[in-house]
């Protein structure tokens, strides 16, 4: 294609090479720079591109879409050949292909022996059996695949929501504003600011102390400092950790670094499965070293070279299994242990079945009856086989992984329009279990609109908004300078005049309270910012934690520079030393007034629950005419920070008022009163925030809860050589509510040291909320960390589980709901299917050692474990929540997952049925007046005394699945059961199944027709579980509990999945078990250029520790 452009896509991709960075800045300065590379362009870099949709369209076919294709999914015959490879079910049809062949051989001696006629005219139908196995093992496969293809199905559309919701900040047509990363195209003007993760390539155009995070693509943990002389190439994927600047976007998609990359590994991965196919190991080790060198090497900047510059597969693969182990949610831990338990019992049942069933086969053919071995008893042996394959079948919990994705994924889906965006699918029903919540203040428990209705001002505290000609002129200039200039010119306030509505504020909050009230004062800052452009500022200090203050330094009219510096109220008034009197004089601000201001200004201020900012100057002159001008001869030495940044005459202090969201208070004593503390981290000063703790109801009046600060928080916690105590710790964080002037390593250290506390016996589970760049290992070693969708960074997005798409503590209730309504589902479900399970095991075990056969055949029971559980995790994993279960305390991370009454339920209901079922089996025949069954061997014809007890035994099923909806002792069984239709259907569907398997199935399921009299009986039998489940509750639970012993640590019941995983491989439980938290990790990918989470998970969270805040106004508040 012709392009119109100076520039071809190869020559931009040669330019961005990460091998030849001293290169690229040489050809990029030949082109004339930032401005030249503009040119070629056809970018202009002041206001953008017009938008035009013909341009946008030339650029996506010269340059390509800002797109990286996802990887293909599984299609849905893979899926299928996966879940074939389950071990018990290859087992299940070896032996059912074995019994198949054996149903239509004829032993050569069978002509010589006397058979009975029953066995003659059973021979002729055994191959039915062997089929329906068959039949059960593809509706089994069958589920399985649909299950997990409508499950990445989901995955994929849930990513696809994550990237569309991803935007930047893009200049086009004069006008900044938030475009969809994936319509960005080469030659878009891209504001860059700290938190941001870079959606392309592009080259700087300007930058004021900007620093990136490039070890997605170097390997390097070191900050790489940029500007336009030294290094201005940027590469997607990377974090901007300091500072802001602008670029212009110069490769996009499959054409950035980041895509490159990712296309060679995408490549190498196709050959290797070529090559594997074929049979050259060698060859396809050698092809892998060279594709993953040339990685490395493109990787590398300069000469440098690096440990791991790039992603190899064994780097994949070990940041997986790192982030496994580190994403293991409580109830995974949980399930994965009682999985282990299970697939023993159930070893050992099965087991146990095959050897008694042929020891009393043997006993009874060969010592009582003296009878010589025929060859066809290999199908009796068959049989035995597969009833002992067919008992561990049904004692696995067959339909528990997918009752875990089922409620998970129903979850998931309300979730979203309850604004939350799950991003890890365990932490939905972490949330559940949660104990304690560490919420931001601003924007959480506040409405993040702010607003400045207090102002010091030439030393007269106003609590109104001043006219702009009361305030003294020379003053009001600085002031109105000062805001304009020394904000983000991505903060604006934006007013629709033909409408009522409030004025929309976008980018920084505490800025957009700040240029609210230049509007207020009637005063146009776009009009200062127009004189004053950003590429025309000397230096820029942009706020971070460790500096609590931004600076901007501009070129005075008459000569020499200003610095216009604004921030932490304390620290600003700190560093002044002068100030305006109400006529506007200058005056030395002495200590004694700087103690006045503290105590009447901003104290009171504080107490009032607003949030203080002061605003200061110092001028740097040829010469000295004022008291408080510092006179120079050159340049100073803007990277003298401690001396720029001190001397400052103080112009303003703002009190900002961001009101707390009506909604708050009730939902924090929702809170309170099912069980989870919840504690403010902020960085606003003392004051307010006990205030706004008091307001939001965190805090009462009368309370002996600790409020600390962030120098009284870390003199509790360390010992007397400043090491941090576990010890001393302990003694705080119980009764700590507030922790005021945070910076973003106390709050790492908050969430910590509570996960690691064993002063509670089923220790913290802890969520926390965050919003910052920093805020990423406090997100990262949370059990769940909350995102703000609105305020947050992409770094923060990227280390969260959970982004509230509206920033709202409420939204944070609802995920307490919906995550213990997923804990309680799993719960119903086990206490449904463990029943089930008891029962079948126990009349197979009994059968096996009073009579000949099983009462309950093979595929009766396959029919009962995989079908109704099937149907059974459905019916109970959508279950609606309610409110009553935030009336509860949360379970903790070390309760078990079988509660008492749990227990309780399952035995008693288990002793009901195998009563029924052995009066059944011992006394049907005479009760119902049919022939007994019991004297048949296992190649027998259908009985009729069989099909009442696999009958009756389904209805039993059936009717204790509507007992086990309540899991804490409610007697009320049908209470909400009209407003869960999915459950009153596949109840009713799962009963007419049954029907027709009874009527119809004949030999293929081992059954006879039954009377209506019969199956009357059978039906108030099942109803008799429904009675029985209101007599159990006057069991007292007490008399089920033991001495407590010492539960596994989560870190134990790794170890010992890993240890054990050799043995379990062939237990269908435990690798469904797996797969699920495979997919849960799966999931947590981000689609959009997320190498850095994705690839070197590792080193970025190693790095967020030791960066300072990129949020602005981190320090004087957590979430801007």
């Amino acid at each position: 294609m012709t392009s119109s452009f100076g520039i071809t896509p190869n020559e931009l991709k040669d330019l961005m090479d990460l091998r030849n960075k001293e290169e690229s800045i040489t050809n990029i300065q030949a082109l004339g720079g930032s401005k030249g590379l503009c040119k070629k362009l056809r970018t202009p870099p002041d206001t953008g591109l017009s938008g035009t949709s013909s341009d946008l369209e030339e650029r996506h076919q010269v340059f390509g879409s800002n797109f990286i294709p996802a990887k293909p999914s599984k299609s849905f015959l893979i899926l299928v050949w996966e879940a074939l490879q389950d071990i018990t079910l290859i087992i299940l049809q070896v032996a059912a292909l074995v019994s198949l062949f054996l149903s239509f051989y004829t032993a050569p001696d069978a002509d010589d022996l006397d058979d009975d006629d029953d066995d003659d005219t059973e021979e002729r139908y055994e191959w039915i059996e062997s089929l329906a196995i068959f039949f059960s093992v593809f509706i089994v496969v069958l589920i399985t695949a649909l299950n997990d293809y409508f499950k990445e199905k989901q995955f994929r559309s849930l990513q696809d929501r994550i990237k569309g919701e991803q935007t930047f900040m893009i200049l086009r047509n004069a006008v900044v504003s938030a475009i969809p990363n994936d319509q960005i195209v080469v030659g878009d003007i891209a504001y860059v600011k700290y938190g941001d993760t870079l959606p392309a390539d592009g080259v700087l155009i300007y930058s004021h102390d900007l620093k990136v995070d490039e070890s997605s693509m170097t390997g390097e943990s070191d900050l790489v400092k940029k500007s336009i002389e030294i290094e201005p190439l940027m590469y997607a994927g990377t974090h901007i950790m300091e500072g802001s600047g602008k670029m212009v976007v110069t490769a996009v998609g499959l054409n950035s670094q980041a895509g490159v990359i990712l296309s060679l590994l995408g490549v190498t991965k196709q050959e290797d499965a070529v090559t594997e196919k074929k049979g050259a190991a060698k060859k396809n080790d050698d092809n892998k070293r060279e594709s993953h060198s040339k990685v490395a090497q493109s990787a590398r900047s300069s000469k440098k070279t690096s440990k791991a510059a790039v992603p190899t597969e064994e780097n994949v693969n070990e940041t997986i299994k790192m982030e496994s182990k580190k994403h293991q949610s409580v109830l995974q831990t949980k399930l994965t242990t009682l999985a282990i338990q299970i697939s023993y019992f159930g070893t050992i049942a099965g087991v146990l079945t095959v050897i008694l069933l042929i020891t009393r086969f043997c006993i009874y053919e060969f010592i009582n009856l003296s009878k010589p071995w025929r060859n066809k008893y290999i199908k009796y042996f068959v049989k035995f086989f597969i009833v002992g394959v067919t008992v561990l079948v049904v004692a696995v919990p067959e339909g528990l992984p997918l009752a875990v994705t089922l409620s998970l994924a129903y979850s998931v889906k309300k979730m979203m329009k309850d604004n939350n965006l799950v991003r890890h699918l365990d932490a939905c029903e972490t949330m559940g279990n949660a104990t304690t919540i560490c919420s931001d203040k601003t924007g959480t428990l506040t409405t993040n609109r702010m607003t400045v209705i207090q102002s010091f001002i030439a030393n007269k505290l106003r609590k109104t908004t001043p006219l702009y000609v009361h305030i003294p002129p020379h003053i009001g200039s600085i002031l109105t300078m000062s805001i304009a200039i020394n904000t983000s010119y991505t903060s604006n306030v934006l007013i629709d005049y033909n409408s009522s509505k409030l004025p929309t504020q976008s980018g920084n909050k505490t800025e957009c309270a700040l240029l609210g009230f230049l509007l207020e004062l009637d005063i146009n800052y776009d009009e200062i910012r127009s004189e004053f452009p950003e590429n025309k500022f000397i230096h820029v200090y942009t706020f971070n934690s460790a500096r609590k203050v931004m600076a901007t330094v501009i070129v005075r009219p008459d000569g020499g520079y200003r610095l216009f510096a604004k921030g932490a109220s304390e620290i600003i008034l700190n560093k002044c030393d002068f100030m305006f009197g109400e006529g506007g004089e200058l005056r030395v601000l002495t200590n004694d007034k700087k103690f006045d201001i503290t105590k009447n200004v901003i104290e009171v201020m504080a107490t009032d629950g607003l949030r203080t900012v002061s605003i200061a100057y110092r001028d740097f002159v040829i010469e000295k005419k004022e008291l408080n001008e510092e006179e120079i001869n050159s340049q100073p030495d803007w990277s003298n920070e401690e001396f720029i940044i001190g001397n400052l005459t103080f112009v303003a202090l703002m009190g900002i008022e961001d009101p707390v969201r009506p909604e708050v208070p009730e939902a924090i004593r929702v809170c309170q009163n099912a069980g989870i503390t919840v504690r403010m981290v902020t960085g606003d000063n003392l004051n307010t925030a006990r205030s706004i703790a008091t307001k939001c109801g965190i805090i009462k009046p009368n309370d002996t809860f600790l409020v600390l600060d962030t120098k009284e928080f870390n003199k509790r916690i360390r010992d007397s050589k400043g090491v941090y105590s576990q010890k001393l710790f302990d003694t705080v964080w119980p009764r700590l509510r507030v922790l005021a002037r945070s910076a973003p390593i106390d709050k790492y250290t908050l969430v910590k040291g509570i996960i690691n506390s064993t002063i509670n016996e089923n220790q913290e589970v802890v969520a926390v909320t965050g919003d910052g760049t920093n805020d990423g290992p406090a997100l990262k070693i949370a059990d769940v960390g909350f995102a703000m969708g609105i305020a947050g960074t992409d770094v923060a997005k990227e280390a969260s589980d959970i982004i509230l798409t509206d920033d709202n503590f409420t939204s944070i209730v609802k995920a307490v709901l919906w995550g213990r309504n997923v804990y309680d589902s799993i719960a119903k479900f086990l206490q449904f299917q463990l029943t089930v399970n008891v029962v079948a095991v126990a009349v197979a075990l009994v059968g096996a050692c009073t009579i000949q056969d099983c009462p309950i055949k093979a595929v009766q029971m396959l029919w009962v474990n995989v079908i109704m559980d099937t149907l059974g995790s459905l019916a109970l994993a959508t279950e609606a929540p309610s409110n009553s279960l935030l009336q509860r305390k949360p379970y903790g991370r070390k309760k078990p997952l079988i509660s008492l009454l749990m227990m309780r339920n399952i035995i008693g209901h288990a002793v009901y049925q195998l009563i029924v079922i052995f009066i059944l089996l011992f006394q049907g025949a005479s009760l119902f007046g049919i022939k007994s069954g019991i004297t048949n061997n296992i190649n027998s014809a259908p009985t009729k005394h069989f099909t009442i007890i696999f009958n009756a035994f389904v209805m039993m099923t059936l009717f204790n699945e509507i007992n086990a909806r309540k899991l804490h002792g409610e007697r009320n069984v049908f209470e909400g059961l009209m407003f869960n239709p999915i459950f009153c259907s596949i109840w009713i569907s799962s009963l007419f199944i049954q029907i027709i398997i009874v009527q119809c199935g004949k030999s293929a399921f081992s059954t006879q027709p039954l009377t209506i009299d019969e199956w009357l009986i059978c039906f108030c039998l099942g109803l008799g579980s429904l009675i029985w489940g209101q007599i159990i509750h006057f069991f007292p639970i007490h008399l089920l509990s033991r001495k407590p012993t010492k539960e596994t640590e989560p870190v134990a019941a790794n170890k010992s999945e890993t240890d054990g995983q050799y043995q379990l491989l062939w237990v269908r439980g435990v690798k469904r078990l797996q797969t699920q938290l495979r997919a849960a990790n799966a999931f947590s990918e981000n689609t959009s250029y997320n190498l850095n989470e994705q690839l070197q998970a590792h080193r970025s969270s190693k790095r967020l520790s030791e960066v300072d805040s990129d949020s602005e106004y981190k320090d004087l508040d957590d979430d801007e």
